[in-house]
């Protein structure tokens, strides 16, 4: 899906090992609050909303949005809280940059040794569905860590089915693709190490 996304957009395509919790939610928490997307993989439910069939139903998602759960008391006054909907605020434009980098900011949110964020929300759509979903970030992730083999029903079906070298386990449990914008001259935007 990287190589694929990279030839379809003006992207660089930045794989991630370990899933979307642990040392990688920093990461990706910031890399959906800058706007930018993010391919995950998943065992898809009947309502499309992950679940753990051990990769008998694997599909992938993209992400392109996150609504945090946050305690009030440290929501600094630069948050800009949204004109139609109460309780909720907007981080401020200062972390960004137009095309949605992130220069820096949410140190309370994500240094410290406080955990401020209570929830996370991921804004979901897949190739099934014609709509959005907003999933927990936590069931999101328990879904891909589990993705071990292909169905044995779709081993049989007649159908070619493209996988990873190493098959499911090996080539997508555990693995998210960050998709960065290119910068001119073809160049591509180095991924934040915060």
């Amino acid at each position: 899906m990287a190589v694929l996304a990279e030839e379809l957009f003006p992207c660089h395509a930045e794989l991630l090992s370990g899933g979307l919790e642990g040392s990688n939610r920093p990461r990706i928490l910031r890399h959906l609050l800058g706007g930018l997307p993010l391919l995950v993989p998943y065992d898809e439910d009947s309502n499309h909303e992950p679940c753990c069939r051990r990769g008998h139903k694997a599909h992938w998602a993209v992400l392109t949005g996150v609504l945090l759960g946050i305690r009030s008391e440290v929501l600094s006054p630069s948050y800009r809280q949204d004109p139609e909907i109460p309780n909720l605020f907007h981080p401020p434009s200062s972390w960004f940059e137009g095309d949605g980098t992130i220069l820096g900011g949410g140190e309370e949110l994500f240094g410290g040794g406080t955990q401020p964020i209570e929830g996370v929300l991921v804004l979901a759509q897949q190739g099934k569905s014609p709509r959005c979903q907003l999933w927990g970030l936590g069931g999101l992730h328990g879904s891909n860590v589990q993705l071990k083999e292909l169905s044995p029903h779709r081993e049989n079906d007649g159908h070619h089915y493209v996988l990873p070298p190493g098959g499911l386990e090996v080539g997508l449990r555990g693995r998210v693709v960050l998709l960065h914008p290119r910068i001119e001259g073809g160049g591509t935007q180095p991924p934040l190490n915060k």
